[in-house]
């Protein structure tokens, strides 16, 4: 088998490895005997397995694993139609089957001759790898596991036909390469442009996580709902007192509708001026993106709302379907508002406009909610709970006199200062 011969799975990130086990097995084919150039050729693929082992945490048969990272991440034309879709119709189906064909003979390669003629048990290595608990650099452990399960599944399937269906269903349930393996994302402009980057240590909180907050959870919850379903939802911003979790709902967001698609991709400020090519990379993606703004606020100085406001509403294109902006911000209307803007008319003839102009930012966000700072008992509710969670065992008044004295220097009144509480606190248990 050669690698040319592949139609849709060709432009591989990792195919050099591919290209020099094909070469090898080919010339062992015609040989039948390994010679001193194949014999280097051949440690040096154990060698790039092992290191791939270690980036990427894979563990049982390396090579499986290796031709299945293959398979999950490389954007085709048929696994960019099937990513949280399935099944497609048309003549594509034919040429996905056409490749997997041939990824089924190298999935079904014996190396029993070639480790024979190689005089060597190196090849076990990477036959029978066993990973260590050291997290992947590339993947996490979650990532790390489906991948390593479906190379099994796939040394199981023994016709093309049925490995194509199984490829088909990961597509469907995760979709493929960094979109369909990960919840979020940064933005990076390097010197070949603007790219999307995985996060791979996302925070793994839930909305059910959040003491208090009921309504406001909920409202945020229905707009997120309306909007991986396919139905009209609203641009949101959360706004109000700092430590209230106005960023962590937007992560447990992120959690809780992975699976049906959602990802975030986390935007600054001084990257709005990429927002237009961020969205032209993923408007025609299968998955639903909110690009998630925190603690969004602006000085008087500062222009680049100018940006953000023809990308929310008022540019001639017409913002795609699949993307929503979540912000946060302490600042209800977000841009630094002051006296001078009523005050001094005589600097600027229509006073009224400037005011209108720092108010038309956050009058593009449909859904608004608040996140007001808790009273003294919903404090005191917030600590008993992720006292409780921690599994601290204390005298709940001592709980709570201990908690009044921390909130009075440290921050006042907020889930945030709840939770570094109990955070000092489990630090002196363990000491």
């Amino acid at each position: 088998m050669k690698t040319e011969e592949l139609i849709l799975y060709r432009d591989f990130k990792e195919g050099d490895l591919l290209a020099d086990m094909v070469d090898l097995m080919e010339r062992f084919a015609i040989a039948g005997e390994v010679d001193e150039g194949m014999q280097a050729k051949l440690y040096g693929c154990i060698h790039r397995l092992l290191e791939m082992a270690g980036r990427f945490g894979f563990f049982g048969n390396l090579w499986h694993c290796y031709l299945t990272d293959l398979l999950v991440n490389d954007e085709n034309s048929y696994s960019r139609a099937c990513e949280m879709r399935g099944e497609v119709e048309g003549t594509v189906n034919l040429a996905a089957l056409h490749d997997i064909a041939l990824f089924r003979q190298l999935y079904d390669y014996d190396f029993g001759p070639l480790k024979e003629a190689a005089h060597s048990e190196a090849l076990d290595l990477v036959l029978h790898y066993e990973g260590n608990a050291q997290e992947s650099r590339v993947y996490n452990r979650r990532i790390r596991d489906r991948i390593c399960t479906l190379a099994q599944k796939f040394s199981e399937t023994h016709t093309p036909e049925q490995m194509k269906e199984t490829l088909t269903g990961f597509y469907r349930e995760y979709g493929v390469g960094k979109f369909g393996l990960h919840k979020a994302f940064r933005i990076d402009h390097g010197a070949d442009g603007v790219s999307i980057d995985p996060i791979l240590n996302i925070a793994h909180v839930k909305l059910a996580d959040l003491v208090g907050y009921e309504l406001q959870k909920q409202k945020l919850l229905d707009n997120t709902e309306a909007f991986v379903s396919g139905r009209k939802a609203n641009n949101c911003l959360l706004f109000g007192d700092a430590g209230t979790g106005k960023s962590s709902c937007i992560k447990a967001i992120a959690n809780e509708f992975y699976g049906r698609g959602l990802r975030i991709i986390e935007v600054y400020k001084h990257q709005f001026q990429d927002l237009n090519e961020v969205i032209a990379q993923i408007k025609n993606r299968n998955y639903k993106f909110i690009l998630y703004m925190d603690d969004l606020s602006f000085e008087e100085f500062e222009i680049e709302y100018k940006y953000l406001k023809a990308v929310i509403e008022g540019g001639l294109e017409k913002k795609p379907d699949n993307i929503l902006i979540y912000a946060t911000s302490n600042r209800r209307h977000l841009i630094r508002e002051s006296f001078k803007d009523k005050q001094e008319r005589d600097e600027e003839l229509h006073t009224n406009d400037t005011v209108q102009e720092k108010l038309s930012l956050v009058s593009r966000f449909g859904v608004t909610i608040y996140f007001g700072s808790p009273d003294k008992k919903q404090f005191q509710t917030i600590v008993k709970a992720l006292a409780d969670r921690a599994g601290l065992e204390m005298e709940e008044q001592q709980l709570y006199l201990q908690a009044n004295r921390w909130e009075l220097s440290h921050g006042g009144l907020s889930g945030r200062t709840a939770q570094q509480f109990i955070d000092y606190l489990l630090g002196k248990e363990s000491l």
